[in-house]
């Protein structure tokens, strides 16, 4: 190989970069770079944070919304229709069949609720940043 120059041997990734700067300096460069990296990181972190707990609290209260409004239907529409039901069956047999049928609903809105919950993902962005900083930092000592 050779430089513009005409140098045999010469390759430019093994040249330092800065070659007047000190060890001392490099060093200060580098410390106050992660040091701003790890500040970034560390907002990134809240901000992600912040907004997954939002979703989770939307989906928490729309649960406990559910499970509310759930227990003045169940509880209101069961005596309706256990009567009703009684008018051509058992008194008990009525009433287990309204039971049963508000069974079925609840597994419902609980299969529905934790898909929701499943959504939630814990800081996606700030777990890939973190990625490439690590990335980025091997690279730096080679």
């Amino acid at each position: 190989m050779t430089d513009t120059a005409g140098r045999q041997g010469y390759d430019a990734e093994t040249e330092p970069k800065r070659p007047e700067a000190s060890l001392g300096e490099l060093v200060g460069e580098l410390t106050s770079g992660m040091s701003s990296l790890f500040r970034q990181e560390l907002q990134l972190a809240k901000l992600e944070a912040r907004e997954e707990a939002k979703r989770f609290g939307t989906g928490a209260g729309m649960l406990a919304g559910a499970a509310v409004a759930g227990l003045l239907a169940l509880m209101l529409l069961s005596w309706a229709l256990a009567w009703l039901l009684d008018q051509a069956l058992n008194t008990a047999l009525s009433f287990a069949i309204v039971g049963l049928l508000w069974v079925i609903v609840a597994a419902v809105m609980l299969k529905t609720g934790r898909s929701k919950l499943k959504t939630v993902e814990p800081l996606p962005e700030t777990q890939e940043s973190i990625k490439e900083d690590v990335a980025w930092a091997k690279a730096q000592k080679s």
